[in-house]
């Protein structure tokens, strides 16, 4: 049974409501959750009936999807899942599923060999594992790195569209150390992957100032219709060129950091860069000195203290004094503690 795109929005919200069980859900309150999403996502403005999430709900129960969603009423009028666990999102993909799904594999791996679509090899792999898990019944032999726990990824979808789309949104954002939520008129300019987190780059309708927001710290985000969106004053494509990681402030300028390796660890190095600009500026019978170009941040230090006894910094002299404060601070730690 082919699925609408409206009705797959409304499945997808009354889903994510029934999931949410520090809450009770009444048809009226999965209606307004609906043409909520449906307003936020398409820009529907029209309201939804009860017999349609009535039927919405019926589907969802019912074979026709695949769903089989154990969905429950309780005193009467309150919905929710009877298995807490339970998700549409977790469900089997049928036969025809699969069988499309390999069509677009087939297809996928026709172009894997050009240089432009290089970056589709993992893709295709990753989805190549999905397919093969689903048939063997959830054995694999590709263990990629994952984070399920990781929060914020449902909004990486809205996000690259209000991107591509030129949207002003506004995003409800609580930092780690900001005591309550605040919200932000933002104009999106690109998301960004490091360490298996999501990031987005943009601009803040106030002062205009850039800023980078981590995607699991966001709570609610919304399309602003009514307000104008700001575009870049600068390449977008470019802006983490120069650093390792996410963290960079406007008008921050790459310096060059000099370091050596010692040979334990330097095919480490030699075989994936720490940065683009890696260059191996001389051999020694010890170790490797090689220079990379990028801006200083706490990724940058992060990085550098991640090889231990095995990495020095040679300049600029700095960076040098504050890695050896680290360090030392760190030994400072393991030496106060009363041995047992």
């Amino acid at each position: 049974m082919p699925i609408n795109k409206l009705a797959l929005v409304r499945y997808t919200t009354i889903d994510n409501c029934l999931r949410n069980r520090f809450r009770k859900w009444t048809l009226e309150d999965l209606m307004e959750a609906c043409s909520d999403a449906l307003y936020e996502y398409e820009g529907i403005t029209r309201g939804i009936s009860k017999r349609t999430i009535q039927l919405d709900i019926q589907n969802m129960r019912s074979e026709k999807l695949g769903y089989n969603a154990p969905i429950i009423v309780t005193d009467k009028k309150y919905y929710s899942y009877e298995d807490k666990h339970f998700s549409i999102t977790n469900t089997p993909l049928t036969q025809q599923d699969l069988g499309t799904l390999n069509e677009v594999l087939d297809v996928l791996k026709q172009f894997k060999g050009f240089g432009y679509f290089q970056e589709l090899t993992g893709m295709v792999t990753r989805l190549e594992d999905k397919l093969y898990k689903q048939k063997h019944k959830g054995k694999s032999y590709i263990d990629f790195e994952k984070n399920e726990l990781l929060k914020g990824l449902k909004f990486i979808d809205p996000l690259h569209k209000s991107i591509l789309q030129k949207k002003t949104i506004e995003i409800t954002y609580q930092s780690f150390k900001a005591r309550q939520p605040q919200h932000i008129v933002f104009y999106p300019y690109l998301l960004k992957e490091y360490r298996n987190r999501w990031f987005l780059l943009g601009a803040a309708k106030k002062g205009k100032s850039v800023m980078i927001l981590a995607l699991d710290r966001m709570e609610h985000i919304k399309e602003l219709h009514g307000e104008k969106y700001h575009t870049a004053g600068f390449e977008v494509t470019k802006y983490f060129d120069d650093v390792i990681g996410v963290s960079k402030m406007p008008g921050q300028s790459a310096q060059l950091v000099v370091m050596k390796i010692g040979n334990a660890h330097a095919p480490y190095i030699l075989t994936k860069p720490l940065h683009p600009t890696q260059k191996i500026l001389k051999e020694e019978e010890d170790g490797v000195i090689f220079s990379i170009e990028v801006i200083w941040n706490f990724e940058l230090e992060r990085e550098i203290m991640g090889f231990g006894e095995q990495l020095k910094v040679l300049g600029p002299r700095r960076l040098q004094r504050k890695i050896t404060s680290r360090l030392r601070e760190a030994f400072e730690q393991y030496k106060s503690q009363t041995p047992d």
